[in-house]
Parts: C-alpha cells; structure tokens; sequence
C-alpha cells in the first residue's frame, strides 16, 4: 500500500473556512474510488512558523492508482487550493510505502 501525504500550513485567520474547504475536498476524492481511505491529521508540533499545520493521508493499493489521482485531480487541488487560499497555505507532499502494520494485542 501507498500513502501519498500531502501536508499543509494553514495561517490561523483561514483555519476554519479551510477546514471545511478539506472536509468536503476529501469526500469528492473519496467518490473517485480510488483510494482505500483518508485520513485528515492535525499535526501537534510547535513550530517556528506561525500557523496550524495538517496532514492528509491518502491510502492507495497501487502506484498506477496514485498516478491517476496525481494527474487527473492532485492539479485542481492545488490550483483551487491557491486561488482560494493564496499565500495563506503552504503545501508539500510526500510518497510513502507501508512496509508492515503491526498492531497491538492485549495478552490475558
């Protein structure tokens, strides 16, 4: 499985329109069938740089998938993205490979 991480520094005078703006985003995405699931991350760092800072995961099965999202819709994101939000929003994205899940089991 691939997670392509787009993450995002959102100024604080936007945060809540923006919000809302990724909420419904996230569920035209979904609507595409391309992805497994996404996830919508707050990441809890302090930083140097003023803002609120998000993550979006977005799980997929297989690289051609990613290439589909990536050349057909991850474009209009980003040019909606800045036309609405401007100078106000910073972006970088990242591809990642989850190699093994491994989860918790409680012992009796």
């Amino acid at each position: 499985m691939i997670i392509y991480n787009i993450t995002m520094n959102i100024d604080e005078s936007i945060h809540i329109e923006w919000l809302e703006w990724i909420k419904e985003y996230v569920q035209q995405i979904l609507a595409t069938n391309l992805f497994a699931k996404v996830v919508l991350i707050k990441v809890l760092v302090d930083e140097d740089m003023s803002g609120i800072t998000y993550s979006v995961q977005y799980y997929v099965n297989s690289k051609l998938d990613l290439e589909v999202f990536q050349n057909k819709y991850y474009a209009d994101f980003q040019s909606i993205a800045l036309k609405r939000f401007g100078d106000k929003m910073l972006i970088f994205s990242t591809e990642l490979e989850l190699i093994e899940e491994f989860k918790f089991i409680k012992s009796q």
